[in-house]
This record gives C-alpha cells, sequence and structure tokens, in this order.
C-alpha cells in the first residue's frame, strides 16, 4: 500500500515563496523547503522533481500572481505601473525571479495581457505591442534600480517614478 502524501504541490510552492523571499535564491532548496513543510526532502521528489522544477514552480506562481494582480487593476497604464512596483516591492525576490529562465513563458505571456489591452487603448492595436515593450522596459528597469538601491544621487524616488510614468504615458498619447 503506497504512503500517505503529507504535503501538496501547493503547499511546496508557498513555502519555497516564503523560503524565496527570507533567504532569497541561494536559501531556495529542497532541503529548506522539506523542512517547512514538515516533511523530508525526499518526500518532495514525490512533486517536485528538483531544484531546477522548484525555481519554474514558484516563479509560475509569482508571475500567476502579478497576473492576477494586473487583471485586478484599472484598464490604465499609470494604473498599472503603480500594481507592478508595489508587487514588486513585496515580492522582491520574486520579481528578480521572474525575470531569469525559470520563469515559463506562457505565464508571463499571461501576465502582459493587462498591459497590451492599457496599451492598445492609448495607441491604438497596431502599436500596442510596442508601446507594451516600451512601458513594461521602463516599469522593470525604474523598480529593478529601485530594488537594488541603485538611486543614489539623492531626490524623492517616488516623485521621480511618477515624473517617469508621466513623460511615459505623454510620449505615448497621440
Amino acid at each position: 500500500m503506497p504512503t500517505p502524501d503529507r504535503t501538496s504541490l501547493a503547499e511546496i510552492v508557498d513555502a519555497g515563496r516564503a523560503i524565496l523571499e527570507e533567504s532569497g535564491p541561494a536559501g531556495l532548496t529542497m532541503q529548506a523547503v522539506a523542512i517547512r513543510c514538515g516533511v523530508r526532502a525526499p518526500s518532495l521528489y514525490k512533486r517536485i522533481r528538483d531544484r531546477d522544477a522548484l525555481l519554474a514552480a514558484v516563479a509560475e506562481a509569482v508571475v500567476n500572481d502579478l497576473a492576477d494582480r494586473l487583471a485586478d487593476t484599472e484598464n490604465s497604464l499609470s494604473a498599472l505601473a503603480e500594481t507592478y512596483r508595489a508587487f514588486a516591492h513585496e515580492n522582491a525576490e520574486g520579481f528578480r525571479l521572474m525575470f531569469t529562465a525559470s520563469a515559463p513563458l506562457d505565464a508571463l505571456d499571461h501576465a502582459a495581457t493587462p498591459v497590451l489591452a492599457a496599451s492598445a487603448a492609448v495607441v491604438g492595436d497596431v502599436d500596442a505591442l510596442h508601446a507594451a515593450r516600451l512601458f513594461t522596459a521602463w516599469a522593470t528597469g525604474f523598480v529593478h534600480m529601485e530594488l537594488a538601491g541603485a538611486f543614489r544621487l539623492g531626490g524623492d524616488v517616488e516623485q521621480a517614478f511618477t515624473y517617469g510614468l508621466r513623460k511615459i504615458l505623454d510620449g505615448l498619447t497621440p
């Protein structure tokens, strides 16, 4: 008779996300997740093939969480930028993980849907993808620099974000 399952994939992924935020990617190990879930590490292999699969599952959960947050946001680039930035601050390590090879492309495509729709509303369908890429590149770069503490020249970073967002939107608006 098979032994009963002591943990679920969802519990493993939730534990992985928590460990990632606490300890960074180096701390996200099968052993750390097993301890968090209250099982022995070999038990995880029933659900997760290896550490790469664990990273992919955690990345997918992070991206899906972001996609849900963006989908629940007002359909404007300004509101989406604020949601995106807030999400990154709440999930800094997960945000960084989204930009690695671990993040599944289909999940990333799903997360892009609200940005594409809001971009189309501003510039039309023909240029929506270009606008979405410009907007996303700026927002992602700004947030990555912000999380890394790279804005060291003084000034108010909140005002800089608002200024940059306004200039991007002004540039996109016909």
